[in-house]
Parts: C-alpha cells; sequence; structure tokens
C-alpha cells in the first residue's frame, strides 16, 4: 500500500504518502488511497483531526510523470478527485513536510489548514519547466495568499524554495527545526482534538465560505487548460527527459 493511516492517538487520525523509491510520488493508486483515507476519517466520528505527511524524509516528489505520459487517459483526475475530498473534510488538516515538496506537493498546502515544514525543506512548482499550467487552485489561492508578485514568481519561474520562504508566502504556518515537523503537526492535531468538533467543523466552514465557489471555478479552470497542455509535445518531451534521468 503507498498509504499509511494510523491512529497514533485517540481523536488524531495520521495519513502517510508511503512510496519512499519513488519519493512518494503520487500515482493513481496513490491518490485513490488518500481520497479514501479523507473520506473515511470525516465520517469517523472519533477522529478530531487528521495530520498528512510523507514517509521518508520527504513529503511528495508530486505526480508520477509516469501518469501523465498517458495521453489517452479520460474522465475525471485523481488528482483532481483527492483536492475535492481534502477540500470537503470536515475535519482540520494538518500537513508536516520535510524534504521535498513538488507541483501538488506544495499546492495541496493552500487546502490544509495548518500546515509546518522543517528546515531542510525545499518546495517548488515547476509547472511552466514541464510544460504545464499551475493547478489545485493555486492561479487563486496563492495569489490570495502571498500577492502577485510572489505568486507569479513562484509559478512563472518555477523555481525551488525553503520553508523560511513558504512561510513568508503564507504557504505554511511556519519552518521549523529539520525533522520536526511531523512532531509539531501532532501537537498542533492533539490541541485540535481537544476542542469541540463541532466547533473546529463550524470555524472551518465559516473560514472557507467566502472564497469556496471560486476555488471551485478555479480547480475547474486550471484542469481542463493542464490537461490539454499535458498530452502536447511541449509537456510529453519534458516527461520524457525528466524519467531518462
Amino acid at each position: 500500500m503507498s498509504v499509511r493511516v494510523a491512529d497514533p492517538e485517540p481523536g488524531i487520525r495520521l495519513v502517510t504518502m508511503d512510496r519512499p523509491e519513488r519519493r512518494n510520488a503520487l500515482d493513481r493508486a496513490t491518490y485513490a488511497g488518500l481520497t479514501d483515507a479523507l473520506d473515511t476519517a470525516g465520517r469517523d466520528a472519533e477522529v478530531r483531526a487528521l495530520v498528512l505527511t510523507g514517509a521518508g524524509g520527504c513529503f511528495t516528489a508530486g505526480n508520477d510523470l509516469k501518469d501523465f505520459q498517458d495521453v489517452e487517459t479520460a474522465g475525471a483526475s485523481p488528482g483532481l478527485t483527492f483536492l475535492e475530498a481534502l477540500r470537503a473534510c470536515p475535519l482540520p488538516v494538518v500537513a508536516a513536510v520535510e524534504g521535498h515538496a513538488v507541483g501538488i506537493g506544495t499546492t495541496l498546502l493552500l487546502h490544509c489548514d495548518l500546515a509546518y515544514a522543517g528546515d531542510g525543506a525545499r518546495l517548488r512548482l515547476p509547472f511552466t519547466a514541464l510544460g504545464l499550467s499551475p493547478e489545485g487552485g493555486s492561479s487563486y489561492l496563492l495569489p490570495l495568499v502571498a500577492g502577485s508578485k510572489r505568486a507569479a514568481e513562484l509559478l512563472m519561474l518555477g523555481e525551488p524554495f525553503t520553508a523560511a520562504d513558504a512561510a513568508a508566502a503564507g504557504l505554511i504556518n511556519a519552518a521549523v527545526p529539520a525533522g520536526t515537523a511531523l512532531e509539531t503537526a501532532l501537537t498542533k492535531a492533539r490541541a485540535l482534538a481537544a476542542l469541540p468538533r463541532v466547533s473546529i467543523a463550524a470555524t472551518k466552514q465559516a473560514l472557507r465560505r467566502g472564497h469556496d465557489d471560486s476555488v471551485a471555478r478555479a480547480l475547474d479552470a486550471e484542469a481542463e487548460v493542464f490537461h490539454a497542455l499535458r498530452r502536447g509535445p511541449a509537456a510529453q518531451a519534458a516527461f520524457a527527459a525528466f524519467l531518462r534521468r
């Protein structure tokens, strides 16, 4: 299984992306596992907070580019289905980032309620270098939290950036000492789990209400352009070059 689910203590669900041989790259099976884990936790009355992390000192290298080489794939995108499950989860979701957080590994942080990254983490939004366009609602949410100029820099140039940069841009709550992101996330989840579940759910809903429709529209519009570009020659050449490394 590429997704591990555990309850390290009462009220806390820990979901771990676990494909260390691929730096936890997200293939279709992993997206399905994550979607199921979010849906199941949201329906479990005993779970009050969810922590999302990656195995082996790495958050995730993003979408598995082998899947992107399939130009015949039709139907709902597994990545979009996962992000919609993340958005719909009534529980507070806390991300713990170490190592690499690439592509959707960065954009998904915009949909988590809290996020912490170790000082050694390196984040990147490499869409343009891959012949792609922004996804995950980032074209709407990133300017909202980081400002339009910083968002353009991160999305257009696609250069790696640090946990401190991510905190300054509003992608995460804080950079923490390397190796302590999960410990920090569990501490925050423990505090959330001690509060009334109905109050936390109502607060989460209130915080998102003003942007919910705009995010949904951005996700759909981005997905249409993204997958058209994914099938194009520039992106397919970039995927092939990357996989030859």
